[in-house]
């Protein structure tokens, strides 16, 4: 398998919100990115207790499966400060320490008012140490071939935005569908071994919403599985060891740890 680079790496600061693009991050051995899906929206509901976190389905909070409209905003979050700041056609709408209940609530009038009736409920900014808002419970850290993407474009045949797939790692420099070859071997970047490929991702409907304009125009699990046979575009790859990942890093396949069989039907 040849080589590959990584693109671009994003993050999820908050769950259902606009993305964080970085040039490079620290990983951890058995973790998500640092401050990925760290928060969550709670839609009408008081059902999470950080004291005593556990997973719940993604259903529960905002999301664009279900609430399109969020994608027409675009958000900063600052790691060190936790200051979130949400903009609307450029022009910052809201901003909140979501570190601090007075900043969770500026955040949440905010959601409120601009979800409306869309919303079940007052909206409620949750988080809690050392635990993830991901779409399912593991820890982590998706990766997209664009090439697959790319595939997916000439099948429908228009401009198809890699960030509908919501991916922290994106690479290019393979073969389409390619990746998936790799179920249960490792991965190495810059010639160290940081992940193990853990599952592939089956898609749902969120990934028909356009990440920049929130209309759903397009049916990518539908193509997926009539054109492709399944609904699968992505990995789900498992922290093995600490280290840091960049763009335009190398990525590979390790030749010690080929390719075994891994768990299919696991949602994004």
């Amino acid at each position: 398998m040849q080589h590959a680079t990584i693109s671009a790496i994003y993050r999820y600061p908050v769950k259902g919100l606009s993305p964080e693009p970085l040039d490079t991050i620290e990983i951890k051995a058995g973790q998500m990115l640092p401050f990925d899906r760290a928060f969550a929206v709670e839609n009408g509901s008081r059902d999470f207790d950080p004291i005593n976190p556990r997973y719940f389905p993604k259903a529960k909070f905002l999301q664009l499966m279900t609430h399109e409209q969020l994608a027409a905003l675009e958000t900063h979050f600052e790691s060190d400060t936790q200051q979130l700041k949400i903009l609307r056609g450029g022009k910052q709408v809201a901003a909140g320490n979501l570190s601090l209940p007075i900043g969770r609530q500026l955040v949440e009038q905010f959601l409120s008012a601009y979800l409306g009736s869309a919303a079940r409920g007052a909206p409620r900014i949750v988080c809690a140490d050392n635990h993830h808002f991901a779409d399912v419970p593991d820890s982590f850290i998706s990766l997209i071939n664009l090439a697959s993407v790319k595939d997916i474009e000439r099948v429908i045949g228009q401009p198809v935005d890699p960030l509908r797939f919501r991916g922290n790692i994106y690479v290019e420099g393979w073969e389409p569908w390619q990746e998936l070859e790799l179920l249960g071997s490792r991965l190495k970047i810059n010639d160290k071994s940081l992940f193990t490929v853990s599952a592939p991702i089956d898609r749902c409907a969120a990934t028909n919403v356009d990440p920049n304009t929130g209309t759903r125009n397009l049916q990518i699990p539908r193509t997926l599985a009539e054109v492709f046979s399944h609904e699968t575009c992505g990995l789900y790859l498992t922290a093995i060891a600490d280290g840091d990942i960049s763009v335009k890093a190398a990525i590979s396949a390790d030749p010690t740890h080929p390719a075994g069989s891994a768990n299919r039907g696991l949602g994004i």
